[in-house]
């Protein structure tokens, strides 16, 4: 799967799936660089065939309604949609 970097300050790995298109997606990924955080991204309406397919799996294991964007934390934890409160707690800024 093709997956994009984001150099920043590290806080853990953070790995966005999102939406080309998706204006949540886009504020996430602006709050994100706004606060200079290091995450990872994938825009999986971009993907095709088995990429895609792989995508969709991950982001309904953390959200099965499949929505976006999906931003999963070390692997332990999400958050669901744009929530710029949970998203600062995560990064303690």
């Amino acid at each position: 799967m093709t997956v994009e970097h984001v150099s920043g300050k590290h806080v853990g790995h953070i790995m966005l799936y999102a939406l080309s298109t998706c204006v949540w997606c886009k504020k996430t990924k602006r709050l994100l660089n706004d606060l200079g955080i290091e995450y990872y991204y994938v825009d999986v309406d971009l993907l095709s065939g088995e990429e895609r397919a792989e995508a969709m799996r991950i982001v309904e294991r953390w959200n099965p309604s499949g929505s976006f964007p999906i931003l999963v934390v070390n692997n332990k934890s999400s958050i669901l949609g744009f929530n710029e409160r949970q998203i600062r707690e995560v990064v303690r800024l």
